[in-house]
């Protein structure tokens, strides 16, 4: 019976996959029961799945998922939960940067009751200010605007009892933003510090456009605020109007002298309120996308090869 269950989603890691695997099965000998690694491929075009396939011919416990095409991160680790069979899930990155280590110190926490143990950093290795600065304030606003605490510098590296990924895995929405859901679903949770790694080898995949993508979709996913905001903007954007009024009645019946009226203020009013209508359609759209998303009902991924036809 399996009793522990490693997901890792895996794009264009080649330089990364043999040395994963050493760490991941030292691991994996020092804990007491059977454990299987799920590794998902998420449409790589370097060999990726080549070394996966040569890994699950040598290890039968390492077992693959190729989806047919890139579907994200996120799609790629919601893949892995949903082909566990273990009574714990760990969730954890292919570039080394979560040290498979950690492992055991998720374990025992599990072990005394917590059903949900995720990694919290406490410093980042190697990174420039600005991506530390992005981070340090994305958390913080995230936690603020969500309708639920999700823990700050906390990423999807984390270990989940059965119970928590049933639950997960019986939620339909297709923009899955992991981290937030695993914070969702309740349930007693509590931390394990650690200083995150760079990368071991190879390219980061999360470019600041991806990593702002999965911002936007996890404010966007967890909270009604934005929603909240543009309505704030259209009072605000209303007073300012009325008030407007006012100042010009009294500078062309009573200080007709004032510099102020004119082409001037008539620009600075139209861009302001058009700045305002265009960011309450952008945060219109964003919530409408999802929506359409929703309704169509599609699969969230699709599966072009599986190890052993499981």
């Amino acid at each position: 019976m399996v009793i522990y269950s490693i997901v890792i989603p895996i794009y264009n890691e080649e330089e990364n996959i043999r040395e994963m695997y050493r760490r991941i099965v030292e691991v994996m000998e020092k804990l007491e029961g059977e454990t299987e690694v799920i590794l998902v491929d998420d449409g790589s075009s370097d060999r990726s799945l080549h070394f996966m396939r040569e890994i699950h011919q040598r290890d039968r416990r390492i077992r693959y998922i190729s989806f047919a095409r890139n579907f994200g991160h996120q799609i790629a680790v919601t893949a892995g939960l949903n082909f566990v069979r273990g009574k714990v899930t760990i969730v954890m990155d292919a570039d080394l940067q979560d040290p498979p280590e950690l492992i055991l110190d998720m374990v025992e926490q599990w072990r005394q009751g917590y059903q949900v143990v995720y990694a919290q950093r406490i410093s980042r290795k190697k990174e420039n200010w600005f991506k530390r600065f992005m981070a340090y304030s994305f958390y913080r606003i995230l936690r603020i605007l969500a309708d639920v605490d999700i823990p700050a510098d906390t990423g999807d590296f984390c270990l989940m009892d059965k119970q928590v990924v049933d639950v997960l895995n019986s939620m339909p929405e297709r923009n899955r933003y992991i981290r937030g859901l695993r914070a969702w679903v309740g349930f007693r949770q509590t931390a394990v510090q650690f200083e995150r790694d760079p990368r071991f080898a190879g390219k980061e995949k999360y470019t600041f456009g991806k990593s702002l993508g999965l911002a936007i979709n996890g404010i966007v996913s967890l909270s009604k605020m934005p929603l909240k905001l543009a309505t704030y903007l259209g009072i605000i954007s209303a007073t300012v109007a009325i008030l407007m009024i006012f100042m010009v009645l009294y500078w062309r019946l009573i200080d007709l002298a004032t510099p102020l009226i004119g082409y001037t203020l008539i620009t600075i009013a139209l861009f302001f309120l058009g700045s305002v209508q265009l960011l309450c359609l952008g945060i219109l759209g964003e919530y409408i996308g999802r929506i359409y998303e929703e309704v169509k009902g599609r699969p969230i991924y699709t599966v072009k090869e599986i190890s052993n036809s499981e």
